[in-house]
């Protein structure tokens, strides 16, 4: 047991290079509303000489986005009739805030499932690590929330939801890894580390941020590993790609 929670607590700590665009404290319950960050240099621990095979992202046949219907991520809203669905209806099965809670679970379910693929981890080469997990789990609820927060209220509050179920997905990550001790510690880190990222991400799209804000962010966070804060020519290509 303490050999893989040492193990766990080592993979978990390297993720507090993220924080250094995180600024000191964010209420779990207002992911919408984040105060700008600094840009500190970050010290990360990621395979930055690592090469990227962009040609096996091509191997595959192009294929609709659509999900087929008998795939296992579909989750179609159920349309009950009758009886059972003045019962559901009564149990408010079919409110608003029952409705926004199944499609938010259904989208985190895409989320996982693009975060888990091997793919991403074959063509980056990288290992597949839990700081690197989480820094890619990060990257795509950045991509969601940022989206979902373009549809005005009923988006936020839909991405509320998202994060919510975010936030106890990563308590069992974290749990599953071997962290059982000082567990909220490492959720408050994991948070503060969050929104770091996400602020940072966002800077990055600002009309005065500067050219290549964005890769070179992304870069940091998940292909550095050498402590410096801009990639080289190489480097900035598999930020790029």
């Amino acid at each position: 047991m303490f050999p893989r929670l040492g193990r766990a607590v080592t993979q978990i700590s390297k993720l507090r290079s993220f924080s250094s665009n995180a600024s000191p404290f964010f209420s779990r319950c207002a992911y919408a509303t984040v105060a700008q960050a600094d840009d500190a240099p970050s010290q990360n621990d990621f395979p930055s000489k690592s090469p990227v095979n962009l040609d096996k992202l091509f191997w595959s046949k192009p294929c609709s986005l659509a999900l087929p219907k008998d795939s296992p991520l579909r989750i179609d809203e159920p349309d009950y009739q009758g009886v059972r669905r003045f019962i559901l209806k009564m149990l408010l099965f079919y409110s608003k805030q029952s409705t926004s809670i199944r499609g938010a679970n259904v989208i985190y379910k895409r989320i996982i499932a693009q975060v888990d693929t091997p793919a991403i981890y074959d063509v980056f080469n990288l290992e597949k690590t839990f700081k690197i997990t989480y820094s890619l789990l990060v990257l795509h609820m950045w991509l969601v929330l940022r989206r979902l927060k373009q549809e005005g209220k009923e988006g936020v509050d839909l991405g509320q939801y998202v994060y919510e179920i975010y936030n106890h997905n990563v308590e069992v990550r974290v749990s599953k890894a071997g962290v059982n001790l000082l567990l909220l510690t490492w959720m408050k880190e994991l948070e503060r580390i969050f929104f770091g990222n996400v602020v940072a991400y966002d800077t990055a799209l600002l009309p005065d941020a500067k050219p290549n804000d964005l890769q070179i962010k992304l870069w940091r966070n998940i292909f550095s590993d050498d402590g410096t804060t801009t990639p080289d020519g190489t480097e900035l290509k598999a930020a790029k790609a």
